[in-house]
């Protein structure tokens, strides 16, 4: 069982897998950081600066100035600002893969080998024909 295990752990496929969990893990930290310290300040300015983190509704139906003292106190908060941030990061995350996937996909239509077309259709039957041949092989008509 533990060669089995060693043969599955060691295939090229899952230390590719490995290497993209790491990296993406990696991604999200960066994500997290843009969202969290560029992106939320500078959506505040445009919100009448609200606090994203604050925004909660208390489900003791006491009032608490920030999501913080509500925790303190024990309360337990529907926290609705931190799902708005939530939103936002996963977007800004399936942008940024979604600009990665196009480039890579540009990539791969440029490099991909260009395949000369060797058949066509015969206009009668409707068979794979060679492209030079003039006649048909299945049906013998006449083609261009």
């Amino acid at each position: 069982m533990l060669n089995e295990f060693k043969k599955f752990a060691l295939k090229g496929n899952m230390i590719d897998l490995a290497v993209g969990v790491i990296i993406g893990g990696a991604f999200s930290a960066i994500i997290t950081s843009l969202v969290n310290d560029l992106i939320m300040p500078i959506l505040s300015i445009f919100t009448a600066r609200i606090d994203f983190v604050n925004l909660f509704y208390s489900l003791d139906g006491k009032h608490y100035d920030t999501l913080l003292l509500a925790q303190e106190a024990g309360a337990a908060t529907i926290n609705y600002g931190a799902f708005i941030t939530g939103v936002i990061k996963f977007l800004i995350m399936a942008f940024v893969v979604f600009i990665i996937m196009r480039q890579i996909n540009k990539m791969r239509a440029k490099n991909a080998p260009v395949v000369e077309q060797t058949t066509k259709k015969c206009p009668y039957c409707l068979s794979d024909i060679n492209i030079k041949a003039t006649k048909c092989s299945n049906c013998t008509s006449d083609v261009e």
